[in-house]
């Protein structure tokens, strides 16, 4: 019998405009995922990422230190605490993208891996952070120092690389390296920048790994910034590159894919990528 992983994204926009009080858009958008997790608890998800700091906007066209505020500790804060409790309220693995205050004045672009049964797994921190115009993330982020960790969940191995990182084979490599089986990418990212790379290189990654990949982007106009429409379109690829799902362009959505993960051997065994591998003719990857 097949191994079948019922996997679930959630795409959904920022409710409330503007960006003057910072707790009740928080608590706004943490109130508006409830709903979707509780669907996807129903629905029989077993797997379910959010969105590249889901309980807020995207905040890094601005500049401004108060964002600072909205950041908790990792796994200690009540957002994770939260998670925690709907992961094992519904049986479910969560990734929870949170931005993270490490101590006082460091900050990291985090997702917390959280078991079906409610246990704190570990983190991954954001590795490759851009800075070009409205997309100013080196003011609120340090670049991630935890390397490219995976987890090992009721559902399989998972692996998480956040937004930008996925312009970057290397660490997309270095997960299946380390053994995943499912890579989510929880991401911000708007019209007229990236979206013709959008359905393009995380296919890529997949098929040159050999794992599913659940991207998730969010969607709507976020005021006062403006930078762009953040075009949704939230999918899961299967390892031979192939669309499962895709979410719309502009609705809060869960968006939900059977992952028959059997075929992660089959593709592996007719594609010999880690077999055929090189790495001694490697080194000027790594060169400074």
């Amino acid at each position: 019998m097949a191994r079948i992983v019922r996997g679930g994204l959630i795409q959904a926009a920022n409710p409330i405009p503007g960006d003057d009080d910072l707790p009740a858009i928080k608590k706004a958008m943490i109130d508006k995922h409830l709903p979707l997790i509780e669907a996807a608890g129903k629905q029989g998800v077993q797997v379910l990422c959010l969105q590249e700091i889901f309980y807020g906007p995207y905040f890094c066209p601005s500049q401004h230190s108060k964002w600072y505020t909205t950041a908790e500790r990792i796994p200690d804060g009540p957002t994770t605490r939260l998670m925690m409790e709907l992961a094992k309220q519904y049986g479910m693995v969560i990734i929870a993208p949170i931005y993270e205050e490490e101590m006082t004045g460091v900050y990291y672009n985090t997702a917390a891996v959280i078991d079906a049964d409610g246990t704190y797994l570990g983190k991954y921190r954001k590795t490759h952070i851009p800075q070009v115009a409205g997309f100013y993330e080196k003011f609120f982020f340090r670049p991630g120092n935890l390397g490219y960790p995976v987890f090992q969940t009721a559902v399989g191995t998972i692996g998480v690389y956040i937004c930008y990182d996925r312009h970057f084979p290397e660490g997309a490599r270095a997960l299946g390296l380390h053994g995943a089986e499912i890579v989510f990418n929880p991401s911000a990212t708007v019209a007229g920048l990236s979206e013709y790379l959008w359905k393009l290189e995380q296919p890529a990654h997949a098929v040159a790994n050999g794992y599913f990949v659940g991207a998730i982007n969010r969607v709507g106009r976020e005021e006062p910034w403006n930078i762009g429409e953040f075009y949704g379109q939230s999918y899961f690829v299967d390892p031979r590159g192939q669309f499962l799902t895709v979410g719309s362009r502009d609705q809060d959505e869960l968006v939900v894919a059977d992952l028959n993960m059997d075929m992660i051997r089959e593709v592996r065994d007719l594609w010999q990528f880690y077999r055929d591998r090189r790495p001694d003719t490697y080194g000027d990857l790594v060169a400074p």
